[in-house]
């Protein structure tokens, strides 16, 4: 018999989530494509956490040839050439894209380039060309929003065009208070440039923990990031070859770059969405059920265009879970968004799971924190005044981890670990009963016997 469409799948977005979901669906014996006009790899691989990470390992270096001093080493001349980096980042996700290419092929998808629009509820439209599927998958993640400010979008880049600069500004300001501005301020920072940090609100980083914010802004200034709380842009300018940024306060900067991180919005305005009445919230997101599916039955979405929890393994699961439960016929596994680890790979990072304190007290829980606060053991040898914060949000009630949160060396990967006990329900009494790693930051964790007053 004749397939009544070309395609069991197609997805329009070579993302991570899109891509995960597509291969896994091929899996089952699903006939797939994958709409993509750029390489396969998405926001993450290509224009987000592989590269900004690349870059924060770069950067971070000369914090360690400053801390090296005080245990007996001299190092000179230490100079950095910005566009080796670039080149071998480059290089990198090269070799990136290219693993994900060889995943469409050893699973079969057909991988069609181009933009992809949906042209009807079993239709999707590549470069003129019309393919038919019985379900479609939009995957196509996100895109740097710029508010609509005088100059801005003339003269602003934004973190696409930062992790690929030819050459490094000496002096920058980026505006925003989210993690890809802490990130981008500490990438600057550590590698040399003068680096203007604005944003609107008294403290970074809006819905993490108060203390791990306050404790970010200190370090952030301790490493000399110039910080311009409570200010926004009023104006852009360009002269003499120096962007003009006038901030509403009446600060003048006269500097060589400006980079806007001020969020992202899901990326449908050209998908096509509007002529099927696929429902969108204001920002453009799909809004979709518990299966994924959008209000048109054959459309579903995944991923940071739905604006739900916007992490790539978020989206990997969700795709996941989308093929198993569709062509490996697995019953569907829920994904607890409440308690999903994140990081913001700050300098020094930060990372979390679980509620705040603000967050435990407006949902009506009583609670105890326990809470330490130190400078780390190599930076009492180093000199440098930075510390460390940790803390435990504990329910009163049943004795449960509601929350753990870290600032400091390697808070990210010692969430990840902590975040496997308290998915899996720990409680105080189980973290008090686990003998600790001395001597290690992490052990912290296990020996705060005393709640915070």
């Amino acid at each position: 018999m004749t397939p009544k469409y070309d395609f069991d799948l197609i997805t329009i977005g070579g993302g991570s989530g899109g891509v995960r979901a597509s291969r896994i669906a091929a899996s089952y014996g699903a006939r797939v494509a994958v709409v993509e006009e750029d390489r396969l790899g998405g926001t993450c691989v290509l224009r987000g956490c592989v590269p900004k990470k690349l870059l924060v390992f770069g950067s971070s270096i000369s914090a360690d040839i400053e801390d090296a001093a005080g245990f007996g080493w001299t190092i000179e001349h230490a100079d950095h050439n910005w566009s080796s980096l670039i080149t071998a980042k480059r290089k990198e996700l090269d070799r990136l894209a290219g693993i994900y290419q060889g995943l469409m092929d050893q699973a079969g998808v057909t991988v069609l380039s181009g933009k992809g629009r949906v042209a009807g509820p079993h239709e999707v439209e590549v470069n003129g060309k019309i393919w038919t599927t019985e379900r479609i998958l939009i995957a196509v993640g996100g895109w740097p929003y710029i508010p609509d400010i005088p100059g801005l979008r003339d003269h602003a880049i934004t973190s696409n065009e930062a992790l690929d600069l030819d050459a490094r500004p000496d002096e920058i300001v980026i505006f925003g208070s989210g993690y890809i501005a802490v990130e981008f301020a500490g990438i600057f920072a550590g590698f040399g440039s003068k680096t203007h940090l604005v944003f609107r609100a008294d403290k970074p980083l809006r819905g993490f923990d108060e203390d791990m914010r306050d404790g970010l802004m200190t370090a952030m200034a301790q490493r000399g990031i110039i910080i311009h709380a409570g200010a926004s842009i009023a104006s852009v300018d360009e002269a003499s070859g120096k962007k003009q940024v006038t901030l509403d306060n009446g600060t003048c900067l006269s500097v060589d770059a400006v980079m806007a991180a001020t969020g992202r919005m899901p990326n449908t305005a050209q998908l096509g969405l509007d002529p099927l009445k696929v429902a969108c919230a204001k920002n453009g997101a799909i809004i979709v059920n518990g299966e994924g599916q959008s209000s048109l039955p054959s459309l579903y979405a995944i991923g940071d265009v739905t604006d739900r929890v916007n992490l790539t393994p978020v989206a990997i699961a969700e795709g996941h879970i989308f093929a198993d439960h569709f062509y490996g016929k697995a019953t569907r596994r829920p994904i607890a968004y409440d308690l999903i680890a994140s990081a913001v790979f700050s300098q020094p990072p930060l990372a979390s799971i679980g509620l705040t304190e603000e967050a435990a007290s407006a949902k009506g829980y009583s609670f105890s924190v326990y809470q330490s606060d130190f400078r780390a053991m190599k930076n009492t040898i180093s000199g440098r005044q930075e510390k460390t914060v940790m803390k435990l949000i504990v329910d009163n009630a049943d004795d449960r981890i509601l929350g753990a949160h870290m600032l400091g060396p390697d808070a990210p990967e010692i969430i990840q670990g902590i975040a496997i006990a308290i998915v899996a329900g720990a409680t105080k009494a189980d973290f008090d009963a686990t003998i600790g790693i001395h001597p290690t930051a992490a052990e912290e964790f296990v020996t705060m016997r005393t709640p915070r007053a």
